[in-house]
Formats: C-alpha cells, structure tokens, sequence
C-alpha cells in the first residue's frame, strides 16, 4: 500500500522503516515516549481549553487510549529488558511548532491542526514498520497501531468542524501540511518514529 493519510501531502520514503527500524529497541523506547507525549497532549488540550466542551470527552477518551498505547509499549520493551529513556527533544515536532500562531482561537485551530498532521504521519510510518518487520506479532501489533493513528488525525479535524469554519480549516491546514512536507524532507532518518 502506498497510500497516506488525507493531510499528508508527502509519503514518506518506504526506505525510512528500515532505517528506523534498525536498532528497534532505541525505535521502541522512542515510540514509547511518543505515546506518553501523545496522552499529555490531549490532556493539556482538555485543561487549556476546558470552555470548549465537545473536545473535552473526545479528547478524554483519546488521552485514554494514547495511554494504553504507552502501556503496550512499555509492556514490549519490558519483556526485551528495555528501560524507558529520558526524552529528548523532537526535531520534527519542534519545527512544526514553531508556525503556530498567537492569539487564543488561533493557537486553539493550529493545535488542532498540528495534532492532525503528527497523528497522520504516526500512522503512515507505523504502517511502514508493520510491514517491514518479520515478527508476526510485532507486525501485528504495529498494525493495530496504523489503524488507531489515522483515526486520531480525523479526530482533530473533527473538533476544529465544532468551533470554526470549513473553509478556515481547509486553508490553514493546508499551510500546515506544506510545511510539514517540508520539514520531513529535510530530517535525518534515525530510529525513531519522527
């Protein structure tokens, strides 16, 4: 499959999964931590914008199941006697930050927008590795993950539909996405998920 997810306007290089993937337990202890920051995302979203009620549930369930997926991982990386590891700053992360924008609705639509893109990309590369490992169990597991990502990037676009206009988010998030494309055609493959 070559397909990638809607507001993705650059596949990434199927080539990147085995880079990637090289030295999975560092890919491993990297995803886990993508996992956690994922969670304390969308709790951050439910505290800082806690007036906007249809995100809250939303974002609370999503919390959950980031959470979970923390779990999972962590649970992999016990049985190989991995460790967690100190995060470390994320260069693709950090280079998308750095377009959003001030004033409250607009930061309110760009973090929106933003999770939408790292969860599109998350799930295009977690189908990169399920198909790239040998392990059935792994393969299966980072599959199962595929699934889940790409819908946590509808889910963004999805809130921003409750509180701003079509056309608005189209536009913005377009910017966004070529951005992105930018920003990940410019990163180093190393093993991690970003």
């Amino acid at each position: 499959m070559s397909d990638i997810s809607a507001p993705l306007t650059v596949a990434t290089d199927p080539g990147w999964a085995k880079a990637a993937t090289k030295d999975f337990d560092a890919f491993l202890q990297d995803h886990a931590n993508c996992e956690r920051k994922a969670s304390a995302l969308a709790m951050s979203l439910i505290v800082r914008y806690a007036d906007r009620e249809k995100i809250l549930s939303p974002l609370i369930a999503l919390a959950q199941e980031e959470l979970s997926h923390f779990r999972q991982v962590f649970d992999l990386m016990q049985a190989r006697g991995l460790r967690l590891v100190k995060d470390s700053p994320d260069p693709y992360v950090n280079q998308l930050l750095s377009i959003l924008r001030h004033g409250r609705n607009e930061r309110f639509l760009d973090q929106l927008l933003l999770a939408t893109l790292i969860e599109s990309r998350g799930a295009e590369r977690f189908r990169l590795v399920a198909e790239s490992l040998e392990e059935p169990a792994l393969k299966a597991f980072y599959k199962r993950l595929w699934k889940s990502e790409a819908g946590h990037g509808v889910l963004f676009v999805e809130l921003a539909r409750n509180y701003f206009p079509a056309a608005e988010i189209d536009v913005r998030l377009a910017e966004m996405a070529e951005h992105e494309a930018k920003v990940i055609a410019k990163l180093a493959w190393r093993s991690a998920l970003h």
